[in-house]
């Protein structure tokens, strides 16, 4: 159940990767956290992504989404393997079964 998030779009800059996305995540505001603990008890759609990233991977330390972006932030360098966990951990945020 549950439909892909398809990535349309992946810049990397520095320490900060943005991911444009087909569909739209928030409202008109956007929503940025800075750890797990920061997500606790927030039962928003990019509070749940937040967490789920930034529990995947250590060296991210800032998830920001607005819209249908997500910009991740994080102390290691972007490898290919990086961008692509990420991708798949936001691809597939609304799939219920695997």
């Amino acid at each position: 159940m549950g439909q892909r998030i398809e990535i349309d779009d992946t810049t990397v800059v520095g320490d900060v990767a943005m991911f444009d996305t087909n569909r739209s995540l928030t409202g008109t505001d956007g929503e940025g956290y800075e750890s797990v603990e920061s997500t606790q008890g927030i039962d928003t759609f990019p509070a749940k992504l937040a967490a789920e990233l930034l529990e995947a991977d250590d060296h991210i330390n800032r998830v920001y989404v607005d819209q249908n972006v997500v910009i991740v932030r994080s102390t290691g360098s972007w490898t290919d393997d990086a961008v692509a966990k990420t991708q798949g951990i936001i691809e597939d945020f609304f799939l219920y079964y695997g």
